[in-house]
């Protein structure tokens, strides 16, 4: 790690002239040719220039307060709920990683990293937190919740989850280091301990809830069970070397005493777990294999229940395989254009997925599943660079969702898609964050806790 990291001013050198290249032989003047044709790039550079980009949300796109990732940017600069300084948990997680990217891509020095995370530490260790667990939202110039929705005004232990397992990742990659970044790694390591995972099961209950507010105790009433976007949440609440969960919570909470076994298949792969909170849906939406599996590595975890590389390998290509059949007719669909999950359409943030499908498509769901579908994933991005469809991306990467059969696309991002492009690639190239998140001595013995192995 330190080895990889001492190379970084040099890298950064080279990168930023690879940037710039790349971005002056995107303005020249085109004969019609495709964009990767054109200028000779290879599916490396590509890459790269897809997570530079995409790093730079989290990096020059970040709230100025708190360093910490904006819910949204609009480029067009219309905001709703006039939110540029509202901060989001889960997705400031995700920028956390994609900033140990941009160290290693040598898009920044180590040294200006650790100065931006001592920042976002400091930010986070004074900022509202509910039994240790932050809000969905907070306020990035006072450190005060910002209310998600009516009641949801206390702690989110699913987005403290995505936070987390960034810190965590953060931790692991500076605890060897000189003393100043020994002492954010410490300052981490007490935030993590802080977090009372086993008081969200109301005490004593065999599940995991996912909200609980001052002013509304715990009416929102979500226990978190069945197949989601949630498995880091349990996983560490198992790791906690402070307030854990038992084994029991897990397997009858999140596991349904077994039930969460799907014996069902869809566009003829498997579905291996049961979609639980989608009534009878075939698939969920993409981020279900993304969010946790930025630092949880998939490639040979297994419990009882499921192999977690065969799971979201098989979702990402009951996704491709959907797109590419495409039932709904819908224009522009196929192999290079492919994918569905939750993100903005032109009925504001909706749920994509295969049974609720109204032709919008969202780049990350693909390209976060590189690891899954490096071929089919690639088409994507190229489709995406090409020099034809420059209107589909901009300063943060490719737009957070367009639709070719509504003629719909609007320049905006989500943090909580941007996040695990960077992320899930540099996991393909080099394992980076699943290594440095699985050496946690903690996550270690959690997972063997719950009978998984890895």
């Amino acid at each position: 790690m330190n080895k990889r990291s001492r190379t970084s001013r040099y890298v950064f050198q080279f990168s930023l002239i690879l940037i710039v290249a790349l971005s002056t032989a995107c303005k020249q003047p085109q004969t019609g040719k495709n964009f990767a044709e054109h200028t000779a790039i290879s599916d490396d550079s590509l890459l790269t220039q897809l997570q530079f980009e995409t790093f730079q949300y989290f990096w020059d796109g970040a709230e100025p307060n708190s360093g910490l990732a904006r819910e949204r940017i609009h480029l067009d600069n219309i905001y709703p709920q006039n939110d540029q300084n509202v901060v989001t948990t889960g997705g400031a997680g995700f920028g956390l990683m994609a900033i140990l990217v941009g160290i290693e891509r040598g898009f920044i020095t180590r040294d200006m990293a650790l100065e931006r995370f001592e920042k976002n530490v400091s930010f986070l260790e004074s900022a509202d937190r509910y039994h240790g667990a932050w809000s969905h939202w907070i306020d990035g110039e006072t450190g005060k919740t910002t209310p998600f929705s009516k009641m949801d005004d206390g702690g989110d232990l699913v987005e403290t989850a995505f936070l987390v397992q960034g810190l965590l990742s953060v931790r692991q990659y500076f605890r060897d280091g000189n003393e100043r970044e020994k002492e954010l790694a410490q300052r981490i390591d007490q935030l993590w301990k802080e977090v009372e995972w086993n008081w969200y099961t109301k005490g004593s209950e065999d599940v995991l809830y996912w909200h609980w507010s001052p002013n509304y105790d715990w009416q929102m009433n979500f226990p978190v069970g069945g197949y989601n976007e949630c498995l880091i949440m349990y996983v560490l609440a198992a790791s906690s070397p402070s307030y854990p969960i038992e084994p029991e919570v897990y397997h009858k909470g999140w596991a349904l005493d077994g039930d969460i076994v799907s014996e069902e298949s869809f566009m003829g792969h498997e579905l291996i777990l049961d979609y639980y909170e989608h009534d009878d849906s075939p698939a969920g939406p993409m981020f279900w294999a993304h969010y946790s599996y930025l630092g949880l590595d998939p490639r040979n975890l297994k419990d009882k229940y499921a192999s977690y590389w065969e799971l979201n390998r098989n979702q990402a290509l009951i996704h491709y395989s959907y797109c590419v059949e495409n039932p709904g007719e819908f224009e522009g669909y196929g192999e290079e254009f492919w994918g569905l999950t939750s993100s903005y359409s032109p009925k504001g943030y909706s749920g994509h997925r295969p049974d609720r499908d109204i032709g919008v498509i969202s780049p990350t769901a693909a390209l976060a599943s590189y690891p899954y579908t490096p071929e089919a994933s690639m088409k994507m991005i190229r489709f995406l660079y090409d020099e034809s469809r420059d209107s589909l991306r901009g300063k943060f990467g490719p737009y957070d969702a367009v639709s070719f059969e509504l003629d719909w696309y609007l320049p905006r991002y989500l943090a909580i898609d941007q996040g695990p492009i960077p992320v899930m690639i540099e996991n393909h190239r080099s394992g980076l964050l699943w290594d440095l998140f699985m050496g946690a001595p903690e996550i270690q013995k959690g997972l063997e806790l719950l009978g998984f192995n890895y």
